[in-house]
């Protein structure tokens, strides 16, 4: 492991690989990567990689716009010899009663006012774009054929591999023990493999980025909300969207590879950081998805687990530079969406770190917002 770095980044999910691969593509690449386990073995391994357009607040749409962008033509750029599963074929939300249908209104006149081309459907077309479909007790929907899914394996090993083919050292099973300062100045790393001296740290670690500003007297607000999926065996192509309802919450995806991937929230579970598979979720969100898609019923389940997902406190990420804390930077609190925006929270943070000028503004998203009681408000209850 190399002594001494530019930049040292904590973490290494599709977050920390971003902005790995941006510093690089700005010439900044005596970087040094530091992961305690294995690439994608955070909440990024275990989400499932959605990409929607379809967000309740400004700021997040021209993220994920940007990031749609970016990952269009990832591929070509880092080089990558795999493909990504990159496929365009929509979100379908779902709505069962008429509350829920005018919270979809709301947000799809914010997404067309944002140039985004949503439209509210009735339970008669939703059933058009998704055959098997069962619409009894449905209100109406939400579509949009741009948005999308990919690999998030493939995704971060992408941003990871263009990164050290320019110089990037990233050094996984690295556990971090301690950031040195000296006064209100970062100097170094100290993990588990030695030490590294370095001005400036990124810390990406998930939901290990509260233990990580303690060694610098920062605290970061994080909960962990609990999610669990599992994934059938492959079956011939019958669903082209992501199909989700947020109330209750399940959803359904299918693979480029046929694979069913299957989402929800089970109620009465302990929380906190139990990772552990339960049977509440086969009771619960089970019956759900087979009311909404029949065509499950016969699926073959082959793995379930637990997706932690560090989430803030008003449900938008944390970025940007500490100011108590010279040299010492934060991307935490993605709250779900940490897949579909980290392509460009990479550019974003290279961007900061390099003293460049932001390509999208994030000033709103820094920590302090916290403290000084700015926290961001979607207008209605959907993140």
């Amino acid at each position: 492991m190399r002594a001494r770095a530019d930049v040292v980044i904590i973490g290494g999910g599709v977050a920390g690989c971003a902005i790995a691969y941006h510093l690089a593509q700005k010439g900044c690449n005596n970087v040094i990567l530091l992961e305690r386990h294995y690439l994608t073995s955070g909440a990024t391994g275990t989400c499932p990689g959605g990409i929607r357009f379809q967000l309740a607040t400004e700021i997040k749409v021209q993220l994920v716009k940007a990031s749609a962008e970016i990952l269009r033509h990832l591929r070509q750029e880092a080089q990558y010899h795999h493909d990504l599963e990159l496929k365009w074929g929509g979100y379908l939300i779902l709505a069962y009663s008429p509350e829920q249908l005018e919270i979809l209104r709301k947000n799809v006149a914010l997404q067309r006012s944002l140039g985004i081309g949503v439209n509210l459907i009735t339970p008669e077309e939703a059933r058009e774009i998704v055959p098997q479909l069962h619409t009894e007790g449905l209100w109406g929907a939400a579509f949009h054929g741009g948005d999308g899914q990919a690999s998030p394996f493939h995704v971060t090993h992408a941003f990871a591999q263009a990164a050290q083919r320019r110089g990037v050292a990233i050094c996984t099973n690295t556990v971090v023990t301690d950031i040195q300062t000296r006064g209100d100045r970062v100097t170094g790393v100290i993990t588990d493999k030695g030490a590294i001296a370095t001005s400036k740290v990124v810390n990406a670690a998930g939901l290990e980025a509260n233990r990580i500003g303690t060694m610098v007297g920062v605290d970061i607000p994080l909960s962990a909300e609990r999610l669990e999926c599992c994934i059938t065996e492959p079956v011939e192509p019958f669903i082209e969207p992501f199909v989700i309802s947020f109330w209750p919450f399940f959803g359904c995806l299918q693979r480029p590879t046929g694979n069913l991937f299957l989402i929800g929230a089970a109620s009465g579970l302990p929380e906190g950081l139990d990772a552990e598979p339960s049977c509440q979720f086969l009771l619960e969100v089970a019956p759900l998805l087979v009311r909404a898609l029949p065509a499950l019923r016969n699926a073959s389940i082959i793995r379930q687990w637990v997706g932690l997902v560090p989430t803030s406190p008003d449900e938008h990420p944390i970025l940007g530079p500490v100011p108590q804390v010279r040299g010492f930077y934060v991307v935490a609190g993605l709250s779900g969406q940490g897949f579909m925006l980290s392509p460009i929270i990479g550019k974003l943070m290279a961007e900061a770190i390099l003293g460049e000028e932001p390509s999208i503004a994030i000033d709103k998203l820094d920590l302090g917002r916290f403290e000084r009681g700015e926290r961001i408000e979607p207008p209605f209850p959907l993140v």
